[in-house]
């Protein structure tokens, strides 16, 4: 019986969310200079690198699209935050975003989307781009539109507390992660653990 041996090279991956998940979500982060780790976030995303993970960020900034900054300011942030996590002993493999927005002011962004979470375009790009395997994956985040990417990629998901926290509680509705977790080193003890 013959096998499809690019499944053998397909690796695990964690999928994380940036604003809330990684660093401080301050509405939209549009400056490098407003990056801020998350408390405990840099352990955690540790953890799971040591233990066979690939991270990879996946965020929607509808800021691009809202005209509050460009996407050469997305890179820089995208940069600072691999830059404070690297000094920390934890390697980014990957960013990916989605810059867009259906009824955005800027045109060029006002685009229905496959790569907007709750849909799973950014991950599945992602895995096909880093040879990747979704289903050996989890998706992390700390809004109900991650959890319902991951799930819709066919991720295990985890749901982490905001950061700063919400004011309104979010409604995952179908899409109920597998653990809420306080925060990312607690997510990393769940998936090491039921991995």
């Amino acid at each position: 019986m013959d096998r499809d041996l690019s499944d053998d090279r397909k690796r695990r991956a964690v999928f994380l969310d940036r604003d809330g998940t990684l660093n401080v979500d301050r509405e939209y982060v549009g400056k490098a200079e407003d990056v801020e780790l998350v408390q405990n976030a840099a352990e955690g995303a540790k953890m799971l690198a040591a233990a066979g993970y690939v991270l990879v960020v996946v965020s929607n900034q509808s800021g691009i699209a809202r005209g509050y900054f460009t996407e050469k300011q997305a890179d820089a942030v995208d940069e600072r935050l691999a830059q404070l996590l690297a000094g920390r002993g934890v390697t980014i493999a990957a960013s990916y975003r989605c810059p867009h927005l259906p009824d955005a002011p800027l045109p060029q962004y006002a685009v229905d989307c496959d790569c907007r979470k709750p849909s799973p375009g950014l991950i599945l790009r992602a895995a096909a781009e880093l040879s990747l395997d979704p289903n050996a994956s989890w998706a992390i985040g700390d809004r109900a539109r991650d959890i319902a990417a991951g799930a819709a990629a066919g991720c295990r998901t985890i749901a982490v507390d905001p950061v700063p926290p919400s004011q309104e509680a979010e409604d995952f509705g179908a899409s109920e992660p597998e653990y809420r977790a306080r925060d990312l080193v607690d997510a990393a003890h769940y998936v090491i653990a039921h991995s």
